[in-house]
């Protein structure tokens, strides 16, 4: 679901956001926030932007048909009222 790409660069710069003395720990510490991002992205309940907008393009299909059918309503029961 997460682009790993995203993922890499995200523990990349975040590895290299160490201090430079702690460089001889860098690849260690890059595997591990790797995991880490990884491990905690897959535990969200999150949907793919392309998921997002199809369901964004649903509910405007959806608010415009009720729209709709409000303004069918209102036109009906003006009609059933008596005068």
């Amino acid at each position: 679901m997460f682009d790993p790409k995203a993922i890499d660069s995200l523990a990349d710069r975040i590895a290299n956001a160490i201090p430079p003395g702690l460089h001889s720990l860098k690849d260690d510490m890059d595997k591990n926030i790797h995991a880490l991002l990884q491990s905690a992205l897959s535990k969200l309940d999150l949907v793919s932007r392309e998921e997002f907008e199809v369901q964004k393009a649903v509910l405007a299909k959806t608010r415009t048909r009720l729209e709709e059918l409000e303004k069918l309503v209102a036109e009906l029961e003006k009609r059933i009222q008596p005068d």
